[in-house]
């Protein structure tokens, strides 16, 4: 065990953080700061491996599909706020972007490190969604290596579903066993084994970006806008409402007026504005565009 621990760059120790435990406070902050930097130069790297999977994911989601991400300690918490955010920001179905996390809910607040040695609850795990080639199940463990992880991608794999692993090392068994992988090296972290640190943010940077640029392709976002969040309470209502106003160039009257007959589903109301329709004719018109405003209204 020890010998393959060293060969994974995530255990190795950084060579500009032997003496931290011996700064002052502004130096220790400094030096965490400088290795944070490295941390989007080595995301730009992968940028075309980002992209092929974003491809794969993007017409399978588009046909009904679900993405689903999985994880253990560090890994999985980010694949759970990812996915969690997905909802708010772009009224996606919480059914759509799935997290699982090895140990369930409770492991979300205290760790359950046991749990991520077993390959087979993973794979027992993906299998109770009922897997189907449509869908789309990303692996993240910085170690590349995680048990419970491998076995969910390969019980996915199995079923036909594109499978992709996040990871932190070359040469993993979970990018050996997804259909393509996404090796981030961030380099060692300030402290030795500590993964929740720069290839944590890696990770947290990366599913950001698919879950983001998925969502502009399925028409979630117009220009740079929000224009599918869900306005469940005062601040998104205020931030419908201006997005609205931002589209149309209508008053402040009036975008609380058709958005209210839209029940508050802004695209709707913008066409509804533009085009001098209803709200059925609304809907059958976004229904025809594929979701898309902006084929509607230009």
């Amino acid at each position: 065990m020890a010998e393959n621990m060293e060969k994974r760059i995530t255990e190795q120790r950084n060579p500009n953080t032997y003496q931290i435990d011996e700064l002052q406070t502004a130096d220790v902050l400094k030096i965490i700061n400088q290795e944070d930097k490295k941390v989007a130069a080595a995301v730009n790297k992968i940028i075309p491996k980002i992209q092929q999977v974003i491809d794969r994911i993007a017409p399978r989601m588009k046909k009904g599909g679900r993405l689903f991400y999985v994880g253990a300690g560090t890994s999985g918490r980010l694949g759970i706020l990812d996915a969690v955010e997905c909802k708010p920001t772009f009224s996606v179905s919480p059914e759509r972007v799935i997290g699982i996390l090895a140990g369930g809910e409770k492991a979300m607040f205290r760790s359950q490190e046991d749990i991520e040695d077993n390959a087979e609850l993973g794979a027992e795990k993906i299998r109770s969604y009922e897997i189907s080639p449509n869908d789309c199940v990303v692996g993240i463990a910085a170690s590349g290596k995680t048990p419970f992880v491998i076995g969910a991608v390969e019980a996915a794999r199995k079923e036909g579903a594109f499978t992709a692993a996040l990871v932190c090392n070359q040469d993993s068994a979970l990018a050996a066993a997804a259909e393509m992988g996404m090796a981030v090296i961030v380099g060692p972290e300030v402290v030795t084994g500590s993964t929740r640190m720069k290839a944590g943010t890696a990770q947290k940077m990366i599913l950001n970006m698919i879950s983001t640029t998925v969502m502009i392709k399925q028409g979630k976002v117009y220009s740079n806008l929000m224009v599918d969040l869900q306005p469940t309470n005062d601040k998104l209502r205020s931030r419908a409402q201006n997005i609205f106003k931002i589209i149309t160039a209508a008053e402040d009257q009036i975008a609380a007026e058709y958005l209210k007959r839209a029940n508050y589903e802004l695209k709707e109301a913008v066409i509804m504005y533009e085009k001098g329709v209803e709200l059925k004719e609304a809907q059958k018109l976004l229904a025809e565009n594929d979701g898309v405003l902006k084929k509607v209204i230009n």
